[in-house]
């Protein structure tokens, strides 16, 4: 009953331990018998196994020799046997590393990691979105789901790839979504935009079932569909055509031919957030409460007021209670601030 449950034990091992409890149980086996014949020679057992390791690999330094030909005759059956578990083992583990190499750039291999970020859609904002990660070293693992590529190289991009649709439950937890912090979900280019918008929503849904906890991103083209992406879980709709269309009309009106770049390097520098008004800063006029932002590099902008947004008033305005106050401040200091 014992045996066959060591041999069932031994049978479910991967194949790699199984060739390297192998050759070990032979080394140690023949390392002892070689000191038994030859004690000698051989004065302890490691001195045994370290001759069974050398020869049966073919190394063979020679400073330890069986003399006796009983001696011989087991370092004879150690060539024969060793050296081909140790060449198997040893090809087998090449073949292994190779197979696990090709299975993560083709996105067969789950993720293990935790406090991730997911993200849906492999195109040039998720490029760009990665690259941002690395230069602000913002600190998570990227872990894509894309059904379109065939393979990804994870020493080209860093980021560990899974291929599959992002509103399957299994491709989602193979990417661990229950132990990830963020997933961000882009639209499909290939697709129409109401099409896009509704796989969008349908990825939501997938993700807010799997994680009820995770913060959703999520890419909206279609005003129509805005509302029904918040019903469904997102946490902060991006509305990509309200963006382009608002860099459009900045461009059209600008002789600066560079007012795009200077938007662009605001976001990428700058963040915009949001926080409801201080006791402190309570009925005080907004020159003041730009002032006192400033002394945390945090740059007033305006603020919300009953649902209404004002941008740039008054310096006379007065704060009142319920306010949010809107501000810029370096990426960096929020990235800080959040971890």
């Amino acid at each position: 009953m014992f045996w066959h449950k060591c041999v069932q034990f031994y049978f479910h091992l991967p194949i790699i331990l199984r060739l390297l409890l192998s050759v070990s149980i032979l080394m140690i086996m023949f390392g002892s018998l070689i000191h038994l014949i030859e004690p000698d020679h051989f004065p302890s057992v490691f001195d045994g196994i370290w001759w069974a390791i050398v020869t049966g690999s073919t190394v063979g330094y020679g400073d330890y020799v069986p003399l006796s030909t009983i001696g011989k005759i087991i370092a004879i059956l150690l060539i024969l046997a060793g050296g081909g578990f140790v060449t198997f083992y040893m090809a087998t583990l090449s073949a292994g590393t190779i197979k696990f190499e090709q299975d993560l750039s083709e996105g067969k291999t789950a993720y293990k990691g935790t406090n991730h970020t997911i993200i849906i859609g492999w195109n040039e904002r998720t490029k760009q979105l990665i690259d941002m990660f690395e230069a602000h070293n913002f600190d998570t693992e990227a872990v894509l789901i894309d059904h379109s590529l065939n393979k990804l190289s994870y020493q080209d991009h860093h980021i560990h790839y899974i291929k599959g649709e992002p509103t399957s439950d299994k491709i989602l937890q193979k990417a661990n979504i229950e132990q990830a912090k963020y997933i961000v979900i882009t639209s499909d280019p290939n697709l129409t935009e109401e099409q896009a918008d509704r796989q969008t929503i349908l990825s939501i849904i997938a993700a807010r079932g799997n994680n009820a906890s995770i913060r959703i991103i999520s890419e909206i083209l279609t005003e129509m569909q805005r509302k029904n992406a918040i019903r469904a879980g997102a946490d902060v709709i991006v509305r990509s055509n309200n963006f382009m269309s608002s860099l459009f009309y900045q461009s059209l009106f600008q002789t600066d031919p560079q007012v795009t770049e200077i938007i662009a390097k605001t976001l990428e520098e700058q963040q915009f957030c949001s926080e409801l008004v201080d006791e402190d800063l309570i009925d005080k006029d907004f020159y003041f409460c730009a002032q006192h932002f400033l002394t945390d590099r945090k740059w007033l902008i305006g603020l919300f007021r009953e649902e209404e947004m004002i941008l740039h008033p008054d310096f006379a305005l007065r704060t009142k209670k319920g306010d949010y106050l809107i501000f810029l401040q370096p990426l960096e200091h929020n990235r800080k601030k959040v971890e």
